[in-house]
């Protein structure tokens, strides 16, 4: 299985790519002062970001091509903070056994751990397409649980989804939030991807939270888990006082990938 997203050549494309979602339409001379480039230049990457269908010419700027602005936000997503996402990816995969049943949700931390699977005699669980897609190249034995497609994840949710996995059982489910705090645990501004996270999360014996620093200290709009109901917390770095506190009282099990000095 393949996908057809295109694929962004420079973090300074990406840079254009994020203003573009954000203000619908971008000027080539703000873009060269914020980026600090010859306005050439920017019209150089407007120009092969509009041969991808990403971006619409228009004088003087240009502007997101609505179509794909959901596609784009998710491939945004994907290359933020990879390297955290990619050494929680191989600290999860310290603690899946030979013979496990996996279950991931659709984010694109559990996404880089999709990536390293084969290297486990498991089968998994997935809701997210660009999982399957990973699986399926890899040989790794799935089950994808459908449900109404939500294009900004690119996964399945609804009451299809949660119907189907409160019949599963997974031997530990992965999953990521869009922000944690001791007070509101681990939220998600996104409701439909909330009930299927939440579903996914009390359907396993062992939950695990994968959570790159930026996230901590912060929240979302709705809560997916609460400190009780997740039992081990991967993380790149050392987190405040207060949320160490919080993670020892609920008796969370954390794993750092990286010490702060």
């Amino acid at each position: 299985m393949t996908t057809d997203t295109p694929k962004v050549s420079s973090e300074r494309q990406h840079q254009i790519l994020r203003r573009a979602l954000a203000d619908r339409v971008v000027k080539i001379k703000d873009l060269s002062a914020e980026l600090g480039v010859h306005e050439m230049t920017v019209r150089r990457d407007i120009d092969q970001l509009a041969e991808q269908g990403l971006l619409e010419r228009i004088h003087g700027g240009a502007r997101i091509v609505e179509k794909t602005s959901e596609e784009v936000a998710h491939q945004l997503r994907a290359t933020k903070n990879t390297e955290a996402k990619e050494a929680i990816a191989r600290a999860a995969l310290n603690l899946i056994e030979d013979g496990d049943v996996v279950a991931l949700d659709a984010s694109t931390t559990a996404l880089a751990l999709a990536r390293l699977l084969h290297a486990r005699n498991v089968s998994a669980i997935v809701s997210g397409l660009d999982a399957a897609n990973v699986l399926a190249a890899n040989g790794v034995p799935f089950l994808m649980v459908g449900g109404n497609f939500h294009a900004p994840a690119r996964s399945f949710v609804g009451a299809f989804f949660m119907d189907t996995m409160t019949r599963l059982h997974p031997d530990k489910v992965f999953f990521s939030a869009k922000a944690f705090s001791p007070d509101t645990g681990f939220t998600d501004p996104h409701l439909p991807e909330v009930g299927a996270k939440q579903t996914l999360i009390r359907s396993a014996g062992t939950v695990i939270a994968l959570l790159d620093s930026t996230k901590f200290e912060r929240r979302a709009l709705a809560t997916i888990a609460t400190l009780d109901e997740v039992d081990v917390l991967i993380t790149d770095q050392t987190p405040s006082e207060r949320t160490l506190s919080a993670l020892e009282a609920a008796d969370i099990q954390l794993t750092m990938t990286q010490e702060t000095p």
